[in-house]
C-alpha cells in the first residue's frame, strides 16, 4: 500500500517549544545568527487508504486550534531532520498508529515520525554540524532522509550461520589459552576448562555464541561475587567522607552488626 506523509506545526502562538530551543542553541552554541527556528513533526503512515488518511490528519495528527498542517516541508530554510533509530521506541508514532486503527476498526497501520528543524539566519555548514550535534542524540536518534519511502516495513537481511568452535572438546590447556586471548573472554583458563567439560558430556563443539553468552554470564558472576569480598582496612583522606565512614560505623554499632565483615 501507499505510504501518506503529513507536517504539523504548531502555530506561531503555541511554538514555545521552538522558541525556546532557539534562545538555548543562541545561547549554548553562540549563534546569534539564528534568526529563526521553527519545529516540525512529520508523520509518515502505511496501511490505510487515502481516505482514512485525510480523516486521521484531522483527528489524530494535528490540533485545528492549535497546529498548522503542510503536506510538503517547507523550503528556504536550512533543513536538520532526526528519527529515532531502529529499534528505539516511537512514542508519538505508536500512539498514532493505536489511535488510527481505533477509529477505523482495522488491522494496525505502521507509522513513523520525524522532527524537522528549520533554521533561519546567515549560519553556515559549520553551525549546522553544532546544531545538529546538539539537538541529535546518536544513542538514540539519526538524522532522517528527506525522501518518502516506498515502504515502511523494516526488512533485516538473514542472518549469517552461526560460527562453531571446531574442535573445541579437544583442545589442550594450550589450545584453550589462544582461544580465551583471541576471544577476550572474562573469565581465566579454568573457568573454559569447565565449560569444555560441559561440551565434552554433550558430544559437540559450542557456537561461538554460546560461549560468549557464558562468558558474559560467568563475568557477571564474577562482579557479583566482588560484592563479598572482606574490606578490612581502608584509609580515607577526605574529611567529609571520613565523618560518613564513621557515622556508618556508628550505625553497624547501633543495630549490632560490628561483628559482621565490612564489604562492598
Amino acid at each position: 500500500m501507499a505510504v501518506f506523509r503529513v507536517y504539523v506545526e504548531k502555530k506561531a502562538a503555541f511554538a514555545l517549544k521552538a522558541e525556546k530551543l532557539k534562545k538555548e542553541l543562541g545561547s549554548f552554541l553562540e549563534l546569534p545568527q539564528l534568526e529563526e527556528l521553527r519545529i516540525i513533526n512529520r508523520y509518515d503512515v502505511e496501511g490505510i487508504d487515502k481516505e482514512l488518511f485525510k480523516r486521521a490528519v484531522d483527528k489524530i495528527f494535528s490540533n485545528a486550534v492549535t497546529d498548522d498542517v503542510y503536506f510538503e516541508e517547507p523550503e528556504s530554510y536550512m533543513v536538520i531532520r532526526s528519527e529515532y533509530l531502529p529499534g528505539q521506541f516511537d512514542q508519538r508514532a505508536e500512539s498514532c498508529s493505536e489511535c488510527i486503527q481505533l477509529i477505523s476498526m482495522k488491522e494496525r497501520p505502521i507509522c513513523r515520525s520525524a522532527t524537522i528543524y528549520l533554521l533561519g539566519g546567515a549560519l553556515t555548514d559549520s553551525d549546522r554540524e553544532k546544531i545538529k550535534n546538539y539537538i541529535i542524540n546518536p544513542v538514540e536518534s539519526r538524522e532522517a532522509a528527506y525522501e518518502l519511502p516506498e515502504s515502511l516495513r523494516n526488512v533485516f537481511p538473514e542472518p549469517e550461520p552461526v560460527p562453531i568452535i571446531e574442535g573445541f572438546i579437544g583442545m589442550d590447556d594450550s589450545e584453550l589459552g589462544e582461544l580465551l586471548e583471541s576471544m577476550g573472554f572474562a573469565m581465566d583458563l579454568d573457568d573454559l576448562r569447565f565449560s569444555q567439560n560441559y561440551f565434552k558430556s554433550e558430544q559437540r563443539d559450542p557456537t561461538e555464541t554460546e560461549l560468549r553468552v557464558l562468558d558474559t554470564y560467568w563475568s557477571d558472576h564474577c562482579r557479583h561475587s566482588t560484592f563479598n569480598t572482606e574490606i578490612t582496612k581502608i584509609s580515607i583522606d577526605d574529611e567529609e567522607s571520613s565523618k560518613a565512614y564513621e557515622r556508618y560505623l556508628e550505625i553497624r554499632r547501633e543495630l549490632g552488626r560490628e561483628n559482621k565483615p565490612i564489604s562492598l
